[in-house]
């Protein structure tokens, strides 16, 4: 999609100016922010990683999700997107993570998060360190969700970084 990519380089932009870095955990996304980041040449000017945590035992292995979050909430949760997003930002010790956990489809989902659905979580290491995830409900098959899904973590992270950056130019 043209426009994640617009969006992404835009992020580039914000980051790179800022001397901010960025590192990304990604479940339903399977790894496409991660591939739309590093299709922009000089993304490794802000770009740390992209861990792409697909089963349950990688979130706890390799992000700290906590096992009882998993077991109560699920992975396509608020929670389990803000530790995943906590996760990645503190392994990397960068300012900023991204997460994405949701369900694309076709299978998967539920009457109370059907197919579509996916949470996006933002952590942020700064002067205030600050956590944060959102809800989104998308339709479309699997490749559209994904690409919708990664199309928000742009917009989410962007808005974040825009608002933080615009703070400190205060």
């Amino acid at each position: 999609m043209e426009e994640n990519r617009e969006l992404a380089e835009q992020l580039q932009s914000r980051l790179v100016d800022a001397g901010q870095r960025l590192a990304v955990a990604e479940s339903s996304t399977g790894g496409l922010v991660g591939s739309t980041i590093t299709d922009i040449p000089g993304s490794s000017n802000y770009f740390d990683r992209s861990l792409v945590t697909y089963s349950n035992e990688a979130k706890v292995d390799l992000l700290g999700v906590e096992e009882t979050t998993l077991e109560t909430v699920g992975a396509v949760s608020a929670e389990t997107a803000q530790q995943m997003a906590e996760g990645v930002r503190a392994g990397a010790d960068c300012t900023w993570g991204l997460s994405t956990t949701g369900i694309a489809g076709p299978a998967g989902g539920t009457e109370e998060k059907p197919v579509g659905t996916v949470f996006i979580g933002v952590a942020y290491n700064g002067a205030e360190k600050r956590v944060a995830a959102t809800r989104y409900e998308f339709e479309g098959p699997r490749l559209d969700c994904k690409g919708q899904f990664t199309q928000q973590a742009f917009r989410d992270l962007l808005d974040a970084v825009e608002s933080r950056l615009d703070d400190a130019d205060s």
